[in-house]
């Protein structure tokens, strides 16, 4: 079973699981073979040998402890099962989250939201049936009606014969029948996966769809994909049945085998009362775990489909650059150059039928402290993958980039980015407060630093409108903000970082003309000294920058300040005609 191996890769746990419910399972046996014995003692000691309930009084006495037994036995292996369950799916939700970080956001933004999260949540939570029923089920099964066999072997060799014979039978046919649910069971967790992911979609975008009147749409939409997993549920359930109902019949044709032969045997006398009812007791007991299993296996279904899932996503390899030990970030905080050497990208293709897509195409530059440069261009020239590729999302296919002449991959990913103050152009807030919002920037913020990076983004004031303050909860994505407010809460968070380099992603886009010229005169206080380089699709706020660098196709068509480029280069004209247009229509 592919599970069972995957599984058994990623938790440690495992092995010493195995061995505790083989050990609950071998003891269960036992408890299993004495309590038939003592009943069939006390049967025919009361009925066959006339024994009063003083003579039997030992018997009773063990069997109660046998039972008893069995009992703590049961509850036992629901304490060993449930601690492992809980263990596994926090180890694998935390392998989840930790290798989802790894991977960065080039790899959810390829993915639906809302089917990660279904993964992350129920996909875990689904894995409670494997470990909880089926594996403890699987060792029963394998151990128990072994140790019945050997027993009934030594007892009367033809119920043993007959046990041995129809035993392979029944888990014939459950293969038979599982192959086919199996199948519908994986179909119907891609349905559930695209049913979150649409029904995310559906909440995210729920403004923008009654604006449009295309609401009643997506609820028939939705009520299609839940139709359909209705029905594949029901056919899951269907082979289900059937396979408990195959399972039933055949155990309860096995042991009237076993009753009739032992009962014809017990007519000519050739065989014990005692032996003949003890064989008959352990029979229903020999075929009890492969009925459970039959059950536990169709209840295990959704957790190897979710199973799949989880582990085709922790088998993606994350990019992880080489360290280099002799170097540390903290003797190049301050005076360090960044540059970019040669840089090629290309993005993977998003399936084979696809072609790989080449981003960039040798991009060299260097950046001293101090200077501010812009990166412009059209849409698709490359600035967001050069973006991506400083803050290490990802990794240059050829060529390096640089910090005082040594590769950012000799850092840790983790410890590059303390390095860099991000500004994105879309920023997140979360549904917290404002405080803890802006202290995304540096954990050990006081409030007066916090309230300083704010007063220098010009959000102080309009903070203290709030109804709690920096104690405001501000919604999901910033419910309660306009967009340009969520703009200068996120310049606070990089302002509050206070990092050697500053990245900025048109910081101002949402900004009108005052706010605009305060954050432009408050980013350039807070990054003197300091890196700065700004990603920019409207050009009014890099007029003044050291250099701005105009990229085409992957490629650094041009370099030098605004006077320059206006003189010799017909692409930045261009750029600058079309941000006037822009400005003047706006």
């Amino acid at each position: 079973m592919n599970i069972n191996r995957r599984l058994l890769q990623y938790v440690k746990t495992m092995y010493i699981y195995v061995v505790v419910v083989g050990v609950l399972s071998l003891l269960t046996a036992a408890c299993i073979i004495l309590q038939a014995h003592f009943i069939a003692t006390i049967i025919n000691g009361a009925f066959l040998l006339k024994q009063f309930l003083p003579q039997l009084q030992t018997t009773f006495f063990i069997l109660l402890i046998v039972l008893i037994a069995r009992a703590s036995l049961i509850w036992g292996g629901e304490l060993v099962t449930n601690f492992v369950s809980i263990t596994v799916k926090s180890d694998l939700r935390n392998r989840l989250f930790s290798h989802l970080f790894k991977l960065g956001p080039l790899y959810t933004r390829r993915e639906r939201s809302g089917e990660i999260v279904n993964t992350v949540h129920d996909g875990v939570e689904s894995l409670d049936a494997y470990f909880n029923q089926f594996f403890p089920q699987i060792a029963a099964t394998v151990i128990i009606p072994v140790v019945i066999l050997i027993v009934v072997f030594k007892i009367d060799l033809l119920s043993g014969i007959v046990l041995l014979v129809t035993w392979p039978i029944l888990p014939i046919f459950m293969i038979l029948i599982g192959l086919q649910a199996n199948a519908m069971t994986r179909k119907r967790w891609r349905l559930l996966s695209q049913l979150s992911a649409h029904f995310l979609d559906v909440l995210q975008g729920l403004t923008t769809l009654k604006l449009f009147g295309r609401s009643a749409a997506q609820e028939e939409t939705i009520r299609k994909i839940s139709v359909r997993y209705g029905n594949v549920t029901m056919k899951v359930l269907r082979v289900a049945f059937l396979s408990s109902f195959v399972m039933e019949m055949g155990a309860t044709l096995s042991t009237a085998i076993i009753a009739v032969e032992i009962g014809l045997r017990l007519l000519y006398n050739t065989i014990p009362f005692e032996s003949a009812f003890f064989v008959l007791l352990l029979a229903p007991e020999f075929y009890l775990p492969l009925r459970s299993l039959g059950t536990q296996f169709h209840a295990s279904m959704d957790s190897a489909a979710s199973a799949d899932r989880i582990f085709d996503i922790l088998e993606i390899p994350a990019q992880v650059g080489h360290i280099d030990e002799g170097i540390t970030l903290s003797q190049m905080a301050v005076h360090s150059s960044l540059a970019f050497k040669d840089v090629h990208y290309t993005y993977p293709a998003a399936d084979e039928k696809q072609s790989n897509q080449e981003a960039l195409k040798g991009i060299s530059f260097k950046i001293l402290p101090g200077q501010k440069v812009a990166l412009v261009g059209r849409s698709g020239a490359g600035k967001t993958t050069i973006t991506n590729l400083l803050l290490r999302f990802m990794d240059p296919t050829q060529g390096e980039i640089t910090v005082d002449d040594h590769s950012i991959l000799d850092f840790p990913a983790e410890e590059w980015r303390k390095m860099i103050a991000w500004q994105p152009q879309n920023p997140y807030v979360f549904n917290t407060t404002v405080a803890e919002n802006i202290r995304l920037g540096r954990a050990d913020a006081t409030p007066d630093e916090i309230i300083e990076a704010a007063r220098a983004a010009y959000i102080h004031d309009f903070i203290l409108t709030l109804p709690q303050g920096y104690d405001t909860v501000i919604g999901e994505r910033g419910a309660r903000l306009s967009g340009g407010q969520v703009q200068r809460l996120s310049l606070a968070r990089a302002f509050l970082k206070n990092a050697p380099i500053f990245i900025l992603d048109e910081p101002t886009s949402t900004l009108d003309i005052e706010s605009e010229q305060q954050v432009l005169r408050a980013i350039k206080k807070v990054t003197k000294g300091r890196i700065l380089l700004v990603i920019a699709h409207s050009l009014n706020s890099i007029r003044d920058v050291d250099q701005i660098i105009v990229l085409q196709d992957g490629q650094v068509l041009a370099s030098g300040s605004h006077q320059e480029l206006l003189k010799r280069s017909p692409e930045y004209q261009h750029l600058v005609n079309t941000s006037e247009e822009k400005e003047v229509m706006a």
